[in-house]
């Protein structure tokens, strides 16, 4: 069980600051309770998402929700979507899931740790405790990040480590009790 008081660091907290983007939800709210539409035994489907217009020399947008609580010792990718035209700025409830009708086109999704390329819902070990999900917008410099479909998170992650000139993020947490 992660201890709270010694959680793990979040995936973009050794990155070079850059300025804030407002990001926000019709489904999720910061710092509460991820709904069951977004865990993987319950509803399996990415949340609504909305953000600021990037600064300028914004070409591109990128999305990650990232688990660092996941009792891995490197956390747990649960979506990467990258490729986002810059006049985007939204993301509807469910775009990453099924038909993948509310991505934009040429956005890629790249695998998550469950392998597949789309949202993977949170399934933390029952009993694990509180876990984070953190879902980072990020803008970036270039129309095209680099990766393709076939990339890791991490390889997707060091990439935006380079280009994002803005980003935001919204925290929702989820506990597996076992009930």
């Amino acid at each position: 069980m992660t201890d709270p008081t010694n959680r793990p660091p979040l995936p973009h907290d050794f990155h070079p600051p850059v300025p804030e983007l407002s990001v926000g939800s019709e489904d999720l709210v910061d710092g509460g309770t991820l709904p069951d539409a977004h865990v993987y035994a319950k509803g399996n489907s990415s949340p609504h998402l909305t953000w600021s217009a990037g600064p300028e020399g914004t070409r591109g947008y990128a999305v990650t929700c990232y688990d660092p609580d996941a009792p891995t010792g490197s956390g747990f990718w649960h979506w990467t979507v990258f490729d986002i035209p810059a006049d985007v700025t939204e993301l509807p409830a469910g775009a990453g899931t099924g038909d993948f009708a509310g991505l934009p086109a040429g956005a890629v999704q790249a695998r998550n740790d469950y392998g597949s390329r789309d949202f993977g819902g949170a399934a933390p070990p029952a009993g694990d405790g509180p876990h984070r999900y953190v879902f980072t917008v990020y803008a970036v410099d270039q129309e095209r990040l680099g990766p393709d479909a076939d990339a890791s998170p991490a390889l997707v992650g060091f990439h935006l480590r380079f280009h994002a000139i803005a980003r935001g993020r919204l925290i929702a947490t989820y506990e597996e009790t076992g009930e």
